[in-house]
């Protein structure tokens, strides 16, 4: 279990990326999902202990990872969202070399580490081939050979699927899914999709603070028949925005589709519509916005 308890941080710049962020994750993949700049990955590098906190408190079960930064980094595997390879050199190469880092020094048993984890993550047929000749995908399922040396008992992923093409994308999903039954994995992102597909517990941050903790389904059940959808004319988009909810637009076959907040059907065109968890993103974050404006 990591348990992270008023963990808030200002940049210099007076950022506030994170206000009082407690959250408890168990073990598992969970999901933190929020919009660019939302403090996601501010959150994560503090986790990582890659930068300290203002004030706040973070253990993974008996462990206090602010106290004990090289204990954490023992037990902490991480994938952010940028990371640098050395092009000419190959994923075999590469992943001995982090294995060293690692504190994994005897050869023979390097030897068995990197076999497995170039096995697991399906790139052992590459394993020669440089890394600057990776495709997008191949190079995340390096990333989690990376942050899996040592046997971690949590693994962070800072936006992981971003850019990658569907097939790569379901690969990639499903080895996390894999490597998160027994250890905690905070899989940071801005797509819902990723969370809907894989987590059974997640969180919702906007603008540094938590706006809503749970399981995905008992979220999206808490807007059972309040989820409303219509087809509307593109010039007609912003009266909608003006007089109600609107969560979502999607343009379908060159139409706008919305998705509207309401306790009763807006007006007559509209149908009731399952809500699913890009409903309770959207919504928790116009919450939010509503909230600030009228602050």
């Amino acid at each position: 279990m990591l348990s992270i308890r008023d963990l808030s941080k200002t940049y210099a710049n007076g950022v506030h990326a994170l206000r009082n962020v407690t959250l408890d994750i168990p073990n598992g993949m969970f999901g933190l999902l929020g919009p660019n700049g939302a403090g996601k990955s501010s959150l994560m590098r503090t986790i990582a202990t890659l930068q300290d906190a203002d004030s706040g408190s973070i253990h993974l079960d008996n462990l206090d990872i602010v106290a004990d930064k090289p204990a954490a980094r023992r037990v902490l595997g991480y994938l952010p969202q940028d990371f640098g390879l050395y092009p000419k050199v190959s994923a075999e190469a590469m992943l001995d070399h982090f294995a060293v880092l690692k504190g994994v020094v005897a050869r023979g048993e390097r030897k068995t580490v990197v076999e497995a984890l170039l096995r697991q993550t399906n790139l052992w047929d590459v394993r020669k081939r440089k890394l600057g000749t990776f495709s997008g995908g191949m190079r995340q399922r390096f990333g989690i050979a990376q942050a899996l040396i040592g046997n971690p008992k949590l693994i962070i992923v800072d936006e992981p699927t971003a850019g990658l093409d569907p097939e790569e994308r379901n690969r990639f999903l499903n080895l996390l899914a894999e490597v998160g039954e027994d250890v905690v994995v905070i899989l940071s992102t801005h797509i819902v999709e990723d969370v809907t597909d894989l987590c059974s517990r997640m969180a919702i941050i906007g603008q540094g603070q938590v706006l809503l903790t749970g399981e995905p389904h008992q979220a999206m059940q808490s807007l059972d028949g309040q989820i409303w959808r219509r087809t509307v004319p593109n010039a007609a988009l912003e009266d909608y925005k003006q007089r109600m909810s609107v969560l979502s637009t999607r343009l379908i076959g060159g139409k706008t589709t919305i998705h509207v907040l309401a306790a009763n059907r807006p007006e007559e065109g509209f149908e009731a519509v399952a809500p699913d968890l890009e409903d309770v993103y959207f919504g928790r974050l116009r919450l939010q916005a509503a909230t600030s404006r009228a602050a």
